[in-house]
């Protein structure tokens, strides 16, 4: 069994513990994207044109020998309208409401994916590898005392975060934030900002402690699901768990 550090808010080192078991699994990052792209398509939400768009016009044809082509037009004019290869007409094969996006998969693919995205945030060479920054000397995943799970302030939860060493993650998700490409500007979500420290608690005080810090999520040992865990797919969230949070997980084999 892997031995790591449990961290006061002080930032010192006041113990060692054995990680649980389901730390040892098998690193499958194939089926953590799998099982990623799953979970992804069972949330969406279904959406489609309207049946009408592009048809609610008084059109007819010309009809053959007039010498221009005989696609619909507009009664009062002469614009094209209502086929699908003309300006303003209606969309040849539109997004329908009734198309099903959900996918399915094995329970115990799911179970592994979650397991071995578990195992993940323990290696420093794939949690670095996806680009957190921590302290060196640091042992992963993070475990902290219960206390920190206390803590209401943002300014307490910085200075603790300081003294662990995890804090530069942080920044580096504040100085990430940028404005998305695309019409995605224009629709309510114009700013991107990189993912950061995941805190794993049963404490409820630290969500006000964390909501202002960009980038940072809060989330109870027996939710965690691989979207927490692996955001966009990708492995190896640094992640900070409590003590007593870290003992629930010791239940998984």
């Amino acid at each position: 069994m892997t031995k790591v550090n449990v961290y006061g808010i002080n930032g010192s080192e006041k113990e060692q513990i054995n990680l649980p078991k389901v730390f040892d699994t098998t690193f499958r990052p194939d089926i953590i994207r799998k099982s990623f792209s799953v979970l992804r398509s069972n949330k969406r939400q279904p959406y489609g044109a309207d049946p009408l768009a592009g048809t609610r016009h008084a059109t007819a044809s010309v009809g053959k020998g007039r010498g221009m082509s005989r696609v619909p037009r507009l009664t009062q004019g002469r614009t094209a309208a209502l086929a699908p290869c003309v300006v303003g007409g209606r969309r040849a094969h539109p997004p329908k409401v009734e198309r099903d996006w959900s996918e399915k998969i094995n329970k115990k693919e799911k179970i592994l994916a979650r397991k071995s995205a578990l195992a993940a945030t323990s290696d420093k060479n794939i949690v670095a590898g996806r680009g957190h920054r921590f302290k060196e000397s640091l042992t992963l995943p993070v475990v902290v005392e219960d206390g920190f799970g206390n803590l209401t302030k943002t300014k307490d939860v910085i200075q603790a975060m300081e003294k662990i060493g995890v804090y530069d993650d942080v920044l580096r998700a504040k100085n990430g934030k940028h404005i998305r490409a695309g019409r995605g500007k224009s629709r309510g979500r114009k700013y991107k900002t990189p993912t950061s420290i995941l805190i794993v608690t049963d404490k409820e005080p630290i969500r006000n402690g964390s909501k202002n810090l960009p980038g940072v999520q809060v989330v109870k040992p027996k939710q965690l699901n691989i979207e927490h865990l692996a955001p966009g797919g990708d492995s190896g969230r640094l992640v900070l768990f409590t003590k007593s949070s870290l003992s629930v997980l010791g239940g998984e084999k």
